[in-house]
């Protein structure tokens, strides 16, 4: 099984300095492509061979029952396109693009790359990105992304000489502030809605509550969808332990409201009003005496308030649960070969076909190529040793072999992936030497996914 990228890349040797060791014997940084030439036998001005994802030495047999027999992931052949190029046609006719997967396996890069990617084909798109780190602002060239909608100026493509027909808008999810929005449109008159933004109750359970980041992330996206002109919104779901909790916010707070104890206890004379009774008061006045915090009244005003705005988060929150589910809407799950991120990703497609959601591709991050070539670590100390010595040779030859073993490794794990997931194009990224930190290191990263 050969498994290739659409582009190039190099592994970086331990302990390397500006992804590449110095020689001393050659007076000279000894970079990972220049000891791909060396091996290979090709000249300084030939082209750079492409660099193979996981794809097995010449001299070695795959093992039996890896997958390796199966061509899935091969280059396709003449005239057919290639996995990126589907998944760009895929994105043309989508509306939402929600990136999920596990925290830490380049989720938010995936999900601007996917971006920049789209408008580079001319289209106009947004990226929404709930990530704590900010990463993604200094990635769009920008020192922070605000609260609402941003675009990326063009001149910023150009001073990276990156060609950008279409439009990049980017924003970074402000929880208190969305739910803000909402109870904004669905509060009946003016007074209930400034009780309500008042009120301390609402400040903790707007922001701190469990599963406020992913409810006001499909809010937004259902907001972006429906009152922009944007031909791609593009999601990159909130950081957690479990990538389910996305998927899960809307049915979650739908059961909450539509549920029973919610409706007694609102309901006059049931569990609301006992609470709030004379003997309860006593209790809650000597509380404030001491704390100086109304909780008594706080809570009152509270769900006093809520009765006149539920009915409309039940209607919106049924409406953003449809969204998900919406054909326009697919799902890009993004994974490393890591055995646990791997795992999740694999649960979380299983649970996508179960609840009818459609998935649009997958996206392996980190992959590490073959290093050897199918030579021999003896072999390619020998080609090293002119160049670099024969003791710098000798540390080459043994970090490359240290890659042959990660390359094998995810091999592995990605004909594990294919077959659980039936998936015979995954998008395959290597490791990279580098962050990836600015428009042109995106728009590159873009061309492991849609090209």
């Amino acid at each position: 099984m050969t498994l290739a990228f659409p582009s190039t890349g190099a592994p970086m040797l331990d302990g390397c300095k500006a992804s590449g060791e110095y020689s001393h014997s050659a007076g000279r940084f000894l970079h990972a492509d220049t000891i791909r030439r060396m091996v290979t036998g090709e000249g300084k001005r030939g082209r750079r061979p492409p660099a193979a994802i996981a794809s097995s030495p010449p001299a070695r047999e795959p093992a039996a029952g890896t997958g390796a027999e199966s061509a899935g992931t091969r280059r396709p052949k003449a005239g057919r396109a290639s996995p990126g190029e589907a998944t760009a046609a895929r994105l043309r006719e989508s509306r939402v693009c929600v990136c999920v997967g596990a925290g830490g396996v380049g989720k938010t890069t995936a999900a601007a790359a996917l971006a920049v990617g789209m408008a580079m084909r001319g289209h106009k798109v947004a990226v929404v990105t709930i990530d704590p780190a900010r990463r993604l602002a200094a990635a769009l060239g920008m020192r922070r992304l605000e609260g609402e909608l941003v675009r990326i100026k063009p001149s910023a493509f150009e001073a990276q000489r990156v060609s950008m027909p279409g439009e990049v808008w980017a924003m970074t999810l402000d929880v208190k502030r969305t739910f803000d929005e909402i109870v904004a449109r669905l509060a009946p008159d003016e007074r209930t809605l400034k009780e309500i933004l008042a009120n301390p109750i609402y400040g903790e359970l707007s922001s701190a509550v469990a599963g406020a980041q992913e409810l006001s992330a499909v809010a937004k996206l259902y907001e972006l969808s429906h009152e922009h002109d944007f031909d791609l919104i593009v999601l990159d779901t909130p950081p957690s332990r479990n990538a389910l909790d996305f998927l899960e916010a809307p049915t979650r707070l739908l059961g909450f409201l539509e549920g029973r104890a919610l409706k007694v206890f609102l309901a006059p004379g049931g569990l609301a009003a006992r609470l709030f009774g004379r003997p309860t008061a006593i209790v809650f006045a000597i509380f404030a005496r001491v704390t100086g915090v109304d909780l008594l009244g706080d809570l009152s005003a509270f769900f006093r308030s809520l009765a006149g705005v539920i009915d409309g988060f039940g209607a919106r929150t049924r409406r953003v649960a449809a969204l998900l589910r919406d054909p326009a809407t697919v799902f890009m799950i993004t994974t490393s070969p890591e055995s646990e991120p791997a795992r999740e990703a694999a649960f979380l497609a299983r649970t996508l076909d179960a609840r009818g959601m459609r998935r649009g591709g997958l996206i392996i991050n980190r992959v590490h190529s073959y290093a050897l070539e199918g030579h021999s670590v003896e072999r390619v100390r020998e080609l090293l040793a002119p160049a670099a010595g024969e003791r710098l040779a000798a540390r080459a030859a043994a970090n490359l072999a240290d890659f042959d073993v990660l390359a094998e490794r995810d091999r592995r794990a990605i004909a594990r992936l294919q077959r659980e997931l039936h998936v015979a194009h995954p998008l395959l990224v290597p490791h990279l030497d580098h962050d990836v930190q600015d428009l042109a290191a995106l728009a590159r990263f873009a061309g492991y996914l849609l090209s």
